[in-house]
């Protein structure tokens, strides 16, 4: 027996990394799946794009796992899109019971008075306004549940602390925040609970890249990601270099079970400690 035995998931940002394993680990637990990615270049971003291989690959896992799922491509900045994938998603597999609001962004760092006007709005769109618009879409299918439901936002320990060279990603990721609060407070009488995590640094392709290790290293002339996750030791009192995405998903299993029923409107960080260096 699962954990989620019966229970439909829906993920945005589900082609790879955090989202393929959060596909995964609530497969494991007996969940079908519904979700949908970008699969195109985003203005800014230091990581090449999730690709339709990479869409196919988690479908291939996930159904590997006897489980069923429904991907498909849409943009979170697209309001419609989104609506439609969670529609017909509900439609094939009858119900809807979890809601991971994963997809973001991170764009090119810089100095806040620096940042390019258009850059730090798409992040806002994406990291944000595309979390709201995924629970808009979500919502009125999870308040047909006589159990409620669950709905999980990945924030960041950038949304709880600032770093310089990120307000744009810092300023996003707060405000994911008071979304989470908020829904929190507008459906418990639904018994749909919202929480928030809030991981460090997690190895995917967001952070292991060039760019951040250029950042977070510029000691050096030519830093490499394990110059950075060398850095990243220095950023916990655990002394972890990068975390996994395994790891963020398993806490977000815990949120969407019966094991945190009366769990609603909480912050949680999934970050070695951080927050509390």
């Amino acid at each position: 027996m699962g954990r989620l035995d019966g229970k439909v998931v829906l993920i945005s940002g589900v082609a790879r990394s955090q989202g393929r394993s959060h596909a995964l680990r609530f497969a494991e637990e007996g969940a079908d799946i519904i979700g949908f990615d970008l699969l195109e270049e985003i203005k800014g971003s230091p990581s090449a794009p999730a690709t339709q291989e990479d869409m196919d690959e988690t479908v291939r896992q996930v159904e590997a796992l006897d489980r069923r799922i429904i991907a498909t491509k849409a943009d979170v900045r697209d309001y419609a899109a989104v609506k439609s994938a969670v529609d017909d998603g509900v439609a094939q597999l009858g119900r809807l019971d979890v809601v991971l609001g994963n997809a973001g962004v991170f764009t090119a760092p810089a100095l806040a008075h620096e940042l390019e006007d258009d850059i730090f709005m798409d992040t806002l769109d994406i990291n944000v306004a595309g979390v709201w618009r995924t629970t808009k879409a979500a919502i009125p299918h999870l308040k047909k549940n006589e159990k409620g439901g669950s709905i999980i936002l990945t924030s960041s320990v950038a949304g709880l602390m600032g770093y310089p060279n990120f307000a744009h990603y810092v300023s996003s990721k707060h405000a994911v925040v008071g979304l989470m609060r908020t829904l929190a407070l507008e459906l418990a009488p639904d018994h749909i609970r919202v929480n928030s995590i809030h991981p460090g640094s997690v190895n995917t392709v967001m952070v292991t890249n060039d760019t951040i290790a250029k950042l977070f290293r510029p000691d050096l002339e030519n830093p490499t990601v394990a110059d950075f996750a060398e850095a990243a030791k220095q950023m916990n009192p655990m002394g972890i270099d990068l975390l996994e995405s395994f790891d963020i998903s398993n806490a977000m299993v815990f949120l969407a079970s019966d094991e945190a029923r009366y769990i609603t409107g909480v912050t949680l960080p999934v970050d070695a400690g951080t927050l509390v260096q």
